[in-house]
């Protein structure tokens, strides 16, 4: 038989010794998608060439009477040798029973676990701490979810509330860089004592919140693993760097509500002025009464919705002196304690003019929350009773009697509260007319 040739395309029915020239030369037949040419050293190896004129080496064999091709390479990265080194690899592979491409896609599944477990070695607390919050916003408030965002701000935004005119970073945020499994006791606590020694009560609280944070990804199957130790905040070092939070003491007292009403009333904004009388007046949670919004007043029965965090909602009267305040406050928007320039639209709790007015009085270390507390403490005056006192703060009832026998409707809450307002007021030296229509005249001093 005739050879082929040098200029003339390989036959494709025969085997042949591969050289560059023949695969150079080879061509996909007309009508067909691809053909192969196959080499006459290494059983198994096969030049493919489409009708694109693509052309790759490829093996070929038979597993169990059935056709097993694997793709080796593209002909211009591979040489023969190359290929056909691979070729008898795969033949031996073959041999022993088993399918290179099973193989194969075990060892691309370890690649890839590989590649996942150093992933998630690397990577950080910042990413975790915001799949958990992701993962738990549902069961959360939104106030609760705003609190783990702002334990983890970066900072650095221009203010005019604190004396480096820039925002804080977050009492977590020097956390947040480090990888989950560098998240160890040690490093807990280190941070613990740094923080504990100028917000003690801020690194309790977030420690707590680290705690929960940890336990959760005790849990997750994914991050469980990276974990150092079982959840590494509850170290009695760290809680013992920590300290001990004391219950918090700072009230009113009967004979400072002259200074107290003197100075707040001097304040020059009169929404802070109204929003710090407020909040004494009704003994509601700071951020209650900054939520509420001119719906929320019911001037025809005369009270007050307001949204807390036992109930969803309660009903308080809305009392004759701060029906007055309320009415005489501009309507911005939606908020009754509104603000020009805050993006929310709502006051900002003024907690530095309230403390330069406590200055004003010679009251010393009164907290906004403090006012609350007053409200329980001033009511002791007029034996109000307990009941009543816990149902207008918007505390949960202790006493089975309480949570199962006893309703009040808002018509008996109002005989209590206006009485409590009208001693307050009294007590202040604050001359008030309640037959005044709100809004129309301003209270005398």
């Amino acid at each position: 038989m005739a050879r082929p040739k040098k200029s003339e395309a390989p036959d494709l029915g025969s085997r042949i010794t591969l050289t560059a020239g023949s695969i150079e030369r080879l061509a996909c037949p007309d009508g067909k998608q691809q053909a192969f040419l196959r080499d006459s050293e290494v059983p198994g190896l096969r030049v493919r060439v489409t009708a694109a004129g693509a052309k790759s080496f490829v093996f070929e064999a038979k597993l169990q009477r059935q056709t097993i091709r694997r793709t080796i390479g593209d002909v211009r990265t591979w040489s023969i040798e190359q290929a056909r080194t691979e070729a008898r690899r795969l033949a031996v592979v073959l041999d022993n029973g088993q399918d290179p491409r099973e193989i194969e896609r075990q060892q691309q599944a370890e690649r890839q676990a590989a590649q996942a477990a150093a992933a998630v070695q690397a990577v950080t607390v910042g990413k975790v701490w915001a799949a958990y919050l992701q993962a738990r916003r549902p069961l959360w408030g939104e106030r609760h979810y705003n609190e783990h965002l702002l334990m983890v701000k970066d900072g650095g935004l221009p203010t005019n509330r604190t004396a480096t005119g820039v925002t804080s970073p977050g009492i977590l945020r020097p956390l947040m860089d480090m990888a989950l499994r560098e998240l160890t006791a040690p490093e807990i606590e280190a941070w613990a004592m740094r923080e504990s020694a100028h917000r003690p009560a801020a690194a309790r609280l977030a420690w707590r919140c680290l705690k929960a944070f940890l336990s959760w990804c005790e849990e997750q199957p994914l991050f469980a693993p990276v974990l150092q130790q079982n959840n590494p905040a509850k170290i009695k070092r760290t809680r013992e760097a920590l300290g001990k939070s004391s219950a918090k003491q700072d009230a009113l007292l009967r004979e400072q509500l002259p200074a107290w009403f003197g100075a707040v009333r001097q304040l020059p904004n009169p929404v802070m002025a109204a929003y710090l009388q407020t909040l004494l007046l009704t003994g509601a949670r700071a951020g209650e009464v900054l939520g509420l919004r001119w719906d929320d007043v019911n001037s025809q029965w005369r009270g007050l919705t307001i949204r807390d965090k036992v109930e969803g909602t309660r009903v308080i009267p809305l009392t004759p002196y701060v029906h007055h305040l309320i009415a005489t406050l501009p309507r911005r928007n939606s908020f009754v304690f509104s603000s020009a320039t805050s993006a929310s639209g709502t006051l900002v709790i003024p907690r530095n003019p309230h403390h330069e007015a406590c200055k004003v009085a010679g009251i010393d270390g009164l907290t906004i929350h403090g006012l609350r507390r007053s409200f329980k403490s001033l009511t002791e005056w007029l034996e109000i009773p307990a009941g009543v006192v816990a149902q207008i703060m918007g505390h949960k009832p202790s006493a089975t009697a309480e949570k199962h026998y006893t309703v009040r409707p808002l018509d008996l809450l109002r005989v209590h509260h206006e009485r409590i307002e009208a001693w307050m007021l009294e007590q202040a030296g604050v001359q008030f007319d309640s037959a005044i229509e709100p809004g129309k005249l301003r209270a005398v001093g």
